[in-house]
């Protein structure tokens, strides 16, 4: 199941790859997005915990920045593969990662702009 989620996530991406561009340096949050695979039952289920795959993919994309980081949780391709950027923002804390950007608000203009339904919507990263 996870492996069709992953192969739905490619698909969106290779077709969305020129949005976004930016946050993460060349590669678009919804390319940058099929790193987190490992995450998949962590991101639906904030009782889940992170595999160790899951928060190396998570504190590899953190390094590269903190826009990069909200870009990819919020892409359309994480949502297409059944995400929830309300569970995943909360990844990185349940990591334990210690230089992640506690208190940084996801869901500016950038992000929220690929998800119609939640316009107003803004996840802090706890």
């Amino acid at each position: 199941m996870v492996l069709a989620m992953v192969a739905a996530a490619a698909c969106v991406a290779v077709a969305d790859g020129k949005e976004g561009a930016g946050e993460c340096g060349a590669t678009p949050p919804d390319r940058m997005a099929l790193k987190l695979a490992p995450c998949a039952s962590a991101a639906q289920n904030p009782s889940s915990a992170p595999s160790s795959g899951c928060c190396s993919a998570v504190s590899t994309i953190g390094k590269q920045s903190r826009e990069c980081l909200c870009a990819v949780m919020l892409s359309n391709t994480a949502r297409s593969a059944g995400i929830k950027p309300e569970v995943a923002i909360t990844i990185p804390k349940r990591c334990n990662i210690a230089d992640r950007p506690v208190g940084y608000k996801c869901g500016g203009k950038q992000a929220t702009r690929r998800l119609a339904h939640s316009r107003s919507t803004r996840f802090l990263i706890t």
